[in-house]
């Protein structure tokens, strides 16, 4: 009786998938128009020039956001300008060539020089000696704090004390009291992999996201706690204290349009903790929202093709998820077409 019943339940259950994978499929982006971090409209031309070795329209986006004090933006064209330059740099060297002292150009070189330090063997050695480097930046753009994030990256890795740490981190928020980068690396230093706990981690990151503005990503701080938990499958912070960080995430993802590329990195990391919690059905409506954005964080940590991770993940929870849609009547319309009654329906 008992096989009997396993047997039935799996037949019901492929019955089911069968019925409503496709129509749960139909909601999202095919597997071929999705694509890992996708530029925006602003950042697409410049990279597009820096692969000629031009240099311009990349100087032109930055001190734009310079002189709009837009530190967001400014934080994630810098990083991707940087990730750019790590395997062609003939545009940016170019640039410094020309311009030795512009700001923009030294705050793309100092990110990329970090991230080149922290690949060595010899990464503490290799980042103590971009200190100059780093101070630069933060001279030649007295109002911008990016370069304070950087540099809090850089304090992480040269084991700097938490006296250190606390001075640079005043700095930062003293520029923007809100910056999610800063909040990140801020988060990164206080986590179990480094110098702090999972539960410094999670207080900092509840915390701020109390004090965070309406909108802002930080509000998702917790869920990148509850990833770096679940990531070292360590136990020391209780379930339910994750769960209310995704929750929290789950309520910001929804303040955002669908297929926004702005949230998208947040709510790639949203889905894998929902996917660990076992919240299928709220990673199949983030994995909605997500559209065609996916992002090689979280999915880089956890796998050596994060795109295909990505559409694995997806790819799985929309099965798993239409198993548990009943099967239900069907429904007749006026030109005798069925359809499946259920939530999803």
């Amino acid at each position: 009786m008992v096989r009997t019943m396993s047997m039935l339940r799996a037949l019901i259950g492929t019955a089911r998938m069968v019925r409503h994978a496709p129509r749960l499929s139909a909601a999202m982006p095919p597997d071929d128009d999705v694509l890992l971090d996708v530029p925006d409209e602003r950042l697409a031309p410049a990279l597009v020039a820096a692969a000629l070795a031009d240099p311009e329209p990349a100087a032109k986006l930055l001190a734009t956001t310079r002189d709009a004090a837009e530190w967001e933006n400014r934080d994630r064209y810098v990083a991707r300008l940087a990730t750019f330059a790590y395997s062609r740099d003939a545009w940016l060297a170019h640039w410094l060539s020309t311009a030795p002292r512009d700001p923009d150009a030294l705050l793309v070189k100092a990110q990329l020089e970090v991230r080149r330090a922290w690949e060595s063997p010899a990464r503490a050695e290799r980042l103590r000696e971009l200190a100059p480097l780093i101070d630069a930046a933060a001279e030649a753009a007295p109002r911008d704090p990016v370069p304070w994030r950087i540099a809090l990256d850089h304090a992480r890795g040269t084991h700097a004390s938490h006296t250190v740490f606390e001075s640079l981190w005043e700095q930062a928020v003293r520029r923007s009291p809100h910056h999610y980068g800063c909040h990140v690396a801020a988060l990164k230093y206080l986590s179990a992999q480094w110098y702090g706990s999972h539960r410094e981690c999670f207080d900092f990151a509840e915390q701020a996201a109390e004090d965070a503005l309406p909108g802002s990503l930080i509000q998702a701080l917790p869920a990148r706690a509850a990833f770096a938990q679940l990531l070292s499958g360590a136990g020391h912070v209780r379930e339910d204290r994750i769960d209310a960080a995704a929750d929290r995430a789950v309520a910001l993802s929804a303040e955002y349009p669908t297929a926004d590329p702005w949230p998208a990195e947040v709510r790639n990391l949203l889905v894998y903790v929902l996917l660990r919690r076992r919240r299928d059905a709220e990673a199949l409506e983030q994995f909605r929202r997500i559209g065609p954005y996916a992002t090689s964080f979280p999915w880089t940590l956890v796998s050596e093709d994060p795109l295909g991770r990505f559409l694995e993940a997806r790819d799985g929870v929309r099965l798993e998820v239409a198993r548990t849609i009943p099967l239900g009547p069907v429904r007749r319309g006026r030109a005798g077409r069925g359809r499946a009654d259920g939530h999803y329906a």
